[in-house]
């Protein structure tokens, strides 16, 4: 009797062992964006994928638009261990190293081409493992695209934004940018973009196609510049923590999904670029304004001594590199 209930108890510790070692690794992906974008694409892909190389081991869940945290508490999130993937903007890491302001420079980078030829460079590179020591690793590089300004009033030259008011995200080098032809930078958290516009809060901002369309800001924007004067892309990263602490054929899996999953969004980014563009002019809400070759160089003329303002905390060799990207 006693040796059948410890076979018994064994078997129960047993079977618990195994429900225990089965239950699979949660992994809360969160990010501010809607599905449609090309971050929002690229974290459904990475679920998928995920998923699908570690069945059973991994449920990858997906928090689109604010859903889990906002773009103000993301970052405190993943390293209190709340949430395990983020994929903020790269105007969000000043706090953890000034290099990565880079990116936020004005017309630095001619084209979305130039920016993958900095980001995959060394020292694009070196860049992901920049903030280890704050307790966070980057995975890559994820592109949404390159910025237009967007206002109630046509902006043409830069002495028109003088004294008008624009949402930016929380970046000293894009207040800068803003302060340089005489404009008010206001630091508002993505979610309330759309009511900061409409209530007139704002007067204008800037944002590649895919978010304007899918966040509809051109229905409370009179008239978008197609400036391209900066791009907005993204750093998926993790926890170092607790990345660190997962076995090594989990992490295998989970960064060639990862891999793959941010080459399909990049991919996205390219093809969806024009077509939102096309979108919000079928829409007939918002004036799309090409801007001339002299327009965008008086633009530059305007912003470029925010490079050297900011010179020192990023790098020379780091500013030097992303020019010489803009050659093929």
């Amino acid at each position: 009797m006693k040796f059948t209930l410890k076979l018994l108890a064994a078997s129960a510790l047993l079977s618990l062992g195994f429900a225990a070692h089965a239950a699979p690794i949660v992994i809360k992906y969160s990010h501010v964006v809607a599905d449609v974008t090309p971050k929002g694409k690229a974290a459904l892909k990475f679920k998928e994928l995920a998923e699908k190389a570690l069945p059973g081991k991994v449920e990858v869940q997906v928090f689109p638009n604010s859903q889990l945290f906002g773009d103000g508490k993301e970052m405190e999130a993943l390293l209190l261990g709340d949430v395990q993937i983020i994929a903020p903007s790269l105007a969000k890491f000043g706090k953890y190293t000034p290099k990565l302001q880079i990116f936020d420079l004005p017309f630095l980078f001619d084209d979305i081409q130039a920016v993958d030829r900095f980001q995959a460079s060394p020292e694009g590179q070196s860049l992901l493992t920049s903030m280890s020591k704050k307790g966070i690793l980057g995975f890559g590089y994820m592109h949404n695209g390159m910025k237009e300004l967007s206002a109630n009033t046509k902006l043409l030259l830069p002495t028109d934004a003088k004294g008008l008011k624009f949402r930016i995200q929380a970046s000293d080098v894009l207040e800068a940018q803003f302060k340089a032809v005489g404009g008010n930078p206001q630091k508002i958290s993505f979610a309330e973009v759309y009511q900061a516009l409409q209530t007139g809060v704002v007067d204008g901002t800037e944002n590649p196609w895919s978010n304007i369309y899918s966040k509809k800001f051109h229905e409370v924007q009179k008239y978008i510049m197609e400036s391209d004067h900066g791009v907005l892309d993204y750093m998926v990263i993790t926890n170092a923590k607790w990345w660190n602490g997962l076995p090594p054929d989990i992490q295998k899996g989970l960064k060639t999904a990862m891999d793959e999953s941010i080459a399909y969004g990049n991919k996205a980014a390219y093809q969806e670029a024009l077509s939102f563009r096309d979108k919000i002019i079928a829409d007939k809400k918002a004036e799309v304004v090409p801007l001339s070759k002299e327009q965008k160089a008086a633009w530059r003329t305007a912003m470029k001594p925010v490079w050297k303002q900011f010179e020192g905390e990023i790098g020379k060799n780091l500013i030097d590199a992303a020019e010489r990207s803009n050659k093929p």
